[in-house]
């Protein structure tokens, strides 16, 4: 991938990532990280939660954001300074979802991007929605 030059990142600019999540996304992302909650990982005890079925990791669907500012937007030399967040629908075994990047600030003087961050579902709803801070380093 060519690394996008921070002169070239204008407001506006946008980049997005779908992905499919699937279980085995769920199960890797619970052993990864050891968050057996049973929503996640157990369909009885889902079954009777008030999402009747088993959901993904609010944090296993926002970081689908970091992939879209690590790789595209601003892409690689991307340094994280924070990230706001809020979880607004569940995610789906089977859901497709986008994580969507837009520059919506830039500071110059420290080369400080400040993004809208959200990520949508196949039908559209908002299931994250937040705003990323990132320093650009290198070009």
């Amino acid at each position: 991938m060519k690394e996008l030059a921070y002169a070239d990142i204008k407001v506006g600019d946008s980049a997005s990532f779908s992905k499919t999540v699937t279980e085995s996304d769920i199960v890797t992302y619970a052993g990864l990280t050891g968050d057996f909650n049973p929503v996640h990982i157990n369909a009885e005890y889902a079954k009777e939660s008030m999402f009747k079925e088993r959901i993904a990791h609010g944090m296993l669907v926002s970081g689908f954001i970091s992939a879209v500012l690590g790789t595209q937007l601003p892409g690689p030399n991307a340094i994280y300074l924070g990230q706001e967040l809020k979880f607004t629908a569940p995610v789906k075994i089977g859901d497709t979802v986008t994580a969507e990047a837009t520059v919506i600030e830039k500071r110059d003087d420290k080369r400080i991007i400040k993004l809208k961050t959200t990520v949508t579902n196949q039908d559209g709803v908002i299931v994250v929605d937040g705003s990323a801070v990132i320093k650009k380093v290198g070009l």
